[in-house]
């Protein structure tokens, strides 16, 4: 019996102290800081984890540099403080980077200006990060030969928090850590009904696989749906004090522009911030930031163009990139909290992403509005102090519920890495060995890797060519992640469909085998799934 098939048994036969609708970084966060500290928890998602916004960021944790020129002071602070806790938290997985940033001529502000505020900002982080420099533009070109400086008035270089590996993985782990704590989490479970008594919720969910109804009794709910916050609580009959505005934010993933390993960022054509960011062996270029009536929403002709427009005017890559140049897309709509009571029309260009968390104390029920990455654990804190204001015991409320395992167990790790010879093993074409690749996805489950490899020397075999996943890794996903559909774990719990050609992809002999090891008998319906889903993609499209 699959994870899955035991967790959606148990969801409908035990009663349970808080129920989190969405397995985004929000919902995740929660489950496993409630978990840890010994509620009885439940989640759900109606697609996969990580599935929507949390799937499609920038890949950064970042203290919110551009909130200074709103005069955000302690919001920046807040967030830098945010980081600099990720950063100690997860050292292999959130990682320092310097961003050099470049202000072109008749820009809006001159580069001391910006460099006093990369000094503020470095300040705000108590010095957490090396300390910015302002550059001329001669410094500049020779810092990163990429960057078209003929209308470069200067630049800045200064330093903030990149992920290593991806947002979708980032926030599984979350979840995975939840699990571990007999968190009951299940995704494709979509909630449709919503009822109270005096045992409190009683939510009728369905098994988007099978269409077989789950019936689920929780004493709290809690609404961490993201973009669609505001759908659920309609139809749970809850109000709140906030709501959402949607921005939406596009990216480009092409082949690596530059060999360097700096975040480049400039002020797009329109005047707000454009990344060009290293993605393993590719680059990610972008964001759009659109204003979007609804949470679903896509990506479309105006939105490529923009990129490419900005990403060749910008840069001086060896040829001017084209739609034919990129490899794969990230479309992501970013939930902004504003107050009902305030103005309908918001200015939404200068909302931040900070989160509310509105709290019914009759309904037992609270809602996640708003959030970023970067302020994750503050709102997985945050959850179970409202959780507990609502009745809910936590009976190990000191409980310490997120990081990397103490570093004695990362030291047996690396010890018996060595005497495996493993980087000598399973050569890899990146750059970082694998023994460290292998630790920030899996932590402490990278032993059971380790143990599989001696046991079986095929675990450690590159399953799927260029895609820098092992053999055994896949076994690993098969056992603990999850995986439902194929694209869960090409596109989330691995960033494999991001950085292959769709065309690489399909021929890999690896790609059944991956398959088989995922789904077995259902290897082949799985993968025709997964074509279909290309191809209606494509269609939509209009390839």
């Amino acid at each position: 019996m699959s994870l899955r098939t035991r967790n959606l048994t148990r969801l409908g036969s035990e009663t349970f102290d808080v129920l989190i609708i969405g397995g985004g970084i929000n919902g995740a966060v929660s489950a496993a800081a409630l978990s840890a500290r010994g509620a009885r928890v439940a989640l759900i998602d109606r697609g996969d984890f990580a599935g929507e916004t949390s799937s499609n960021s920038s890949n950064l944790a970042w203290g919110g540099i551009k909130y200074l020129e709103s005069g955000e002071l302690m919001l920046v602070e807040h967030l830098c403080r945010s980081r600099n806790r990720l950063m100690q938290a997860y050292p292999s997985t959130v990682r320092e980077m310097r961003f050099l940033t470049t202000l072109q001529r008749g820009f809006r502000k001159p580069p001391w200006m910006l460099y006093a505020g990369t000094l503020l900002y470095w300040a705000l982080g108590r010095f957490h990060t090396r300390a910015p420099r302002l550059l001329n533009r001669h410094q500049l070109k020779r810092r990163e030969p990429v960057i078209d400086d003929h209308n470069a008035a200067g630049g800045v270089e200064y330093s903030d928090c990149y992920l290593h590996d991806n947002d979708a993985r980032f926030t599984f782990n979350f979840i995975r850590t939840a699990m571990d704590y007999d968190c009951i989490a299940a995704n494709y479970v979509e909630a449709v009904s919503f009822e109270q008594d005096n045992r409190g919720w009683q939510i009728g969910a369905v098994d988007r696989e099978t269409g077989a109804p789950v019936q689920i009794h929780a004493h709290t709910l809690i609404n961490a749906c993201g973009p669609w916050a505001d759908s659920i609580n309609t139809l749970a009959g809850v109000d709140t004090e906030h709501r959402h505005l949607f921005s939406k934010g596009v990216h480009l993933i092409v082949d690596r522009i530059t060999d360097s390993n700096r975040i480049l960022t400039f002020f797009a054509s329109d005047g707000r911030l454009f990344f060009v960011i290293p993605m393993g062996p590719k680059t990610c270029i972008g964001t759009t930031d659109t204003q979007v009536a609804q949470p679903e929403a896509g990506i479309n002709a105006e939105d490529r163009r923009f990129i490419l427009d900005n990403a060749n005017n910008l840069l001086r890559p060896d040829k001017p990139l084209t739609e034919r140049d990129v490899i794969a897309e990230r479309c992501g709509v970013r939930p902004l909290a504003v107050s009902r009571s305030g103005e309908q029309k918001a200015d939404w260009v200068r909302l931040s992403r900070k989160h509310q968390i509105d709290i019914d104390q009759a309904q037992r029920q609270l809602s996640i509005y708003g959030g970023k990455l970067t302020d994750c654990l503050n709102v997985g804190e945050e959850v179970c102090q409202a959780v507990t204001g609502l009745g809910i015991d936590l009976p190990y409320a000191k409980r310490k519920w997120y990081g990397e395992p103490h570093i004695s167990l990362y030291r047996e790790y690396l010890h018996q890495a060595r005497l495996m010879q493993l980087d000598a093993m399973t050569p890899t074409s990146s750059s970082e060995k694998l023994t460290s690749r292998l630790w920030h996805r899996y932590g402490a489950s990278a032993l059971e890797l380790l143990e599989g490899i001696r046991e079986n020397p095929a675990w450690g075999e590159l399953l799927i060519e260029n895609a820098e996943y092992l053999r055994g890794e896949i076994e690993l996903a098969a056992r603990r992640e999850m995986i439902t559909r194929l694209d869960d774990f090409l596109r989330r719990r691995s960033k494999i469909a991001q950085v292959l050609p769709k065309d690489q992809l399909l021929k890999a002999p690896g790609l059944y085998q991956a398959c088989v090891i995922l789904f077995g008998e259902q290897a082949d319906a799985k993968l025709n799934e997964y074509l279909a889903l290309l191809n209606k993609d494509s269609t939509a499209d209009g390839g």
